[in-house]
């Protein structure tokens, strides 16, 4: 269709970048240093860019051109604040990482918040043959965990013993869907979680505290820690405990 778009001379554009952030539609890049109309179809003809070229690079010109694609538009900007966001998440949990793991650079213990796709969780259920994760964050390890993260906003947790996961075949879909998991054996780590998980309660806007163990005894300090977090966080949060079998059966919730 005939319309009226923008013309770039890249005899004069000197590559400021000014028209390509000027341009809310997001259809100019700066291409080994020129600036490029390469989504013409992102292009609304009205000339924001213009006024921000410093050398007059800009001009208006009607020809052969994609009619103009708002849906398209609309969907490349959510985009652009979606990787935003993940950006910023990313840097508060760098941040956070520096802060709480001074001196360890294992690369595996780096913080990241895991984006699952409702579509795909919703389509894919476990009775296709198909499992799904449903760990909603990294790292899970109570003691490699950041006492503040964006992903402990208004989350519910999933305070767990390391064997649950191997005895309890449906964890996944049972236990750690829509959850924060925290993972954690007391006897292997020899250490007391209280004072950790007391820090990430009280702390954060948590909505519920879900701990699961095994029947075993040495599980009984993973709850006690969990107990005494809640108590010692001085808030009212709703909370339960679920049991495991050795031959993976709940025996209580």
């Amino acid at each position: 269709m005939i319309r009226q778009i923008i013309h770039i001379d890249e005899e004069k554009c000197n590559g400021c970048g000014l028209c390509a952030e000027a341009c809310h539609e997001g259809a100019i890049d700066i291409i080994d240093g020129k600036a490029k109309l390469t989504r013409e179809n992102f292009c609304d003809g009205f000339g924001d860019c213009l006024p921000n070229c410093p050398t007059g690079a800009i001009t208006f010109e009607k020809r052969d051109a994609p009619a103009y694609d708002e849906a398209a538009v609309k969907a490349n900007q959510q985009k652009k604040e979606e990787e935003k966001a993940m950006t910023e998440n990313e840097k508060n949990m760098m941040k956070e990482m520096a802060h709480h793991a001074a001196g360890q650079g294992c690369p595996g213990s780096r913080f990241m918040q895991l984006h699952r796709d409702d579509v795909q969780e919703e389509t894919s259920p476990v009775s296709s043959g198909r499992a799904v994760s449903r760990l909603n964050q990294w790292p899970c390890q109570i003691k490699l965990l950041p006492t503040n993260a964006p992903f402990y906003d208004g989350a519910k947790l999933l305070i767990a013993a390391d064997c649950t996961a191997y005895a309890y075949a449906n964890m996944h879909e049972d236990f750690m869907k829509g959850r924060i998991t925290l993972i954690g054996c007391p006897k292997l780590d020899d250490i007391d979680y209280t004072e950790k998980l007391t820090e990430i309660i009280a702390g954060n806007n948590i909505r519920s505290v879900t701990i699961v163990r095994m029947e075993v005894p040495c599980c009984g300090g993973l709850q006690r820690a969990a107990e005494n977090a809640l108590k010692n966080s001085g808030k009212f949060i709703p909370w339960q405990v679920v049991t495991i079998s050795r031959d993976g059966r709940v025996l209580e919730e």
